[in-house]
């Protein structure tokens, strides 16, 4: 069975998420701080008459934060019936893969928690890590109830 992934970059490296988790892909627009929210929270955004919550991907998955530019765009991504916006630094391609191209996670050297990954998949010459958002924005709400 294949997959088709939306491939973008944080902190020079690419990840991906499944096309059918993503609602819009927008530039970078106007976003509202919100008082006491945790730091990754970059406040909310109006994206065709409804208020999303904008987080800051790379400091959620405690990448290295880089300035933004042109390129960067928010993801917005449907999570069981609520939406979040996510701050990338480029959204670069849509690829289709197959299951079998799935790599489990290996004990790699990297600043994500594994948790966060559903797999590796090695496209063209890039290694690209597949995130699991259910598990990013789950772990997040435990976090922020208790």
């Amino acid at each position: 069975m294949s997959t088709q992934m939306v491939v973008f970059k944080l902190s020079n490296e690419e990840f991906a998420v499944e096309v059918s988790s993503v609602e819009a892909i927008i530039k970078l627009q106007a976003i509202t701080k919100v008082p006491h929210a945790p730091a990754h929270v970059v406040g909310v955004t109006n994206l065709r008459g409804n208020i999303v919550p904008v987080i800051d991907l790379k400091k959620r998955l405690s990448l290295p934060a880089t300035e933004n530019s042109q390129d960067t765009r928010i993801i917005v991504a449907l999570l069981q019936e609520s939406k979040v916006g996510m701050v990338v630094d480029a959204v670069s391609q849509v690829i289709e893969i197959e299951d079998s191209q799935i790599e489990a996670t290996p004990q790699i050297s990297t600043s994500v928690e594994s948790t966060y990954i559903r797999g590796i998949v090695k496209v063209e010459n890039l290694l690209v890590i597949m995130l699991d958002l259910a598990k990013i924005f789950s772990d997040e709400k435990s976090k922020t109830q208790n």
